[in-house]
């Protein structure tokens, strides 16, 4: 195996280290190793953090472009994907709609 330390923000190999941080050739980015990020964490409208593969319930109606009905307050969605970075930062896929991307504001933690 490899000690390559991969990049957090774009995920790319291409790191180095320079003084006593690593920088990422691709996107630039510099980090302590080690040291989690606060700006990576993705909290709920509670403020719980979210992890990959969580279960949660959205907390109020949102309209859906080309659907004929909202998805209703306390829909469970399961085995959700995290996107740091990006506006609607959850992917998952919801029975009767098929997949799609939520803003994790209207979520809770299950």
């Amino acid at each position: 195996m490899s000690d390559t330390i991969v990049c957090p923000k774009c995920q790319s190999e291409f790191t180095y280290e320079q003084d006593d941080k690593m920088v990422c050739s691709q996107c630039f980015h510099e980090w302590t190793p080690g040291e989690t990020s606060d700006e990576d964490k993705i909290l709920d409208a509670h403020g719980h953090e979210l992890q990959n593969g969580d279960t949660v319930v959205l907390i109020k109606d949102l309209p859906v472009k080309g659907a004929p009905k909202p998805l209703k307050s306390g829909t469970k969605v399961k085995n959700i994907r995290l996107r740091p970075g990006s506006d609607h930062n959850i992917d998952c896929k919801i029975d009767g709609f098929g997949a799609m991307a939520l803003k994790s504001e209207f979520v809770k933690k299950a």
